[in-house]
């Protein structure tokens, strides 16, 4: 019996995959694990030198970049352990997390997935939890309340840079980049929408356990750290185009009616907000990278994706 499956997912990352699974040598202990590396088409992918460096480590082979929440449910078609961990390639280690999240899953009757507290690599906190998108979240995420009252109970209830917890509490959204789950659960969800390309697909995953009456739980006292945009910030236009496709598309498969429309509508006046204001301050300042990223918001303005969940059967 497997206690526990790794899946991580790697796209030209190969420094950061390194050291990930160097942490996890180092560290695990007292479970029984696999872990399985689902590579999303890396450039000069040297599998054999990968294999001679972790004979233990299960290898998936994608020609080409699927997108995470395909190259995930890859990694879960060769899964064999009764939990399930999404964990991204650009985290290290730093205590015996795996055994100590799945000793606590154990003790608790109901079917959970569990989410920890991500660090920087300073050891500061890193947001760990959001939630769900609703219409009065997008308001405040697109003018910039959030930011202009980081405390406010009622202005920053998307991002929760007000809240610091130090017990286990109950969540919408834990971040993918450590999901700790369920197999039999994950398998009643058939996976991840692999509909999403890179960016909501976790947050999809939560809705959908959620609406089956599951409950997902934040452990701020077990910590991983978690280097963040390892691969997309190599390639802004990528990141912030697929951030806007997967906004959009999560809109489309949950949102109907006046609030689909009134969402969409804030999400491109945020756009415009910021790319006006990236650009201004790039020229005032001589910021060649802010007036560049004012320019990607700027061109996210002409991104919109085909409703491919529209007439089709629901995930």
């Amino acid at each position: 019996m497997i206690d526990l499956s790794i899946i991580i997912i790697n796209y030209n990352g190969e420094k950061y995959l390194e050291d990930c699974l160097c942490s996890i040598e180092e560290y695990t202990s007292k479970i029984v694990y696999e872990t399985i590396v689902v590579d999303n088409g890396t450039v000069d992918f040297n599998l054999r030198s990968w294999q001679s460096r972790f004979p233990n480590v299960h290898f998936v082979i994608n020609e080409y970049n699927k997108g995470f929440a395909a190259a995930n449910n890859d990694g879960l078609g060769v899964a064999r352990g009764k939990y399930v961990l999404f964990l991204n390639n650009d985290t290290r280690l730093i205590s015996n997390i795996f055994y100590d999240v799945f000793s606590y899953c154990e003790k608790i009757n109901s079917p959970i997935f569990a989410g920890c507290q991500l660090l920087n690599s300073d050891l500061s906190k890193q947001e760990s939890i959001v939630e769900f998108p609703s219409l009065w979240n997008g308001f405040t995420e697109n003018m910039f309340l959030y930011k202009l009252f980081p405390n406010s109970k009622l202005f920053n209830k998307y991002y929760q840079n007000h809240l610091d917890y130090y017990e286990p509490v109950e969540a919408d959204v834990i971040k993918g980049a450590f999901m700790f789950c369920p197999r039999d659960i994950i398998d009643s969800l058939n996976g991840f929408d692999d509909r999403f390309f890179f960016y909501s697909e976790e947050t999809d995953l939560c809705k959908r356990f959620k609406d089956m009456g599951g409950r997902i739980l934040f452990l701020p006292q077990y910590k991983i750290i978690h280097y963040g945009g390892s691969t997309s910030d190599k390639n802004l236009w990528f990141k912030y185009k697929n951030q806007t496709i997967g906004k959009i598309q999560y809109y489309q498969k949950h949102f109907s009616g006046f609030n689909f429309i009134s969402v969409i509508i804030i999400h491109f006046i945020g756009l415009f907000l910021r790319g006006v204001i990236n650009c201004t301050v790039g020229i005032i300042l001589f910021r060649k990278n802010l007036f560049i990223k004012g320019f990607f918001f700027f061109r996210q303005l002409f991104v919109y994706p085909n409703n491919v969940f529209k007439d089709k059967k629901e995930s």
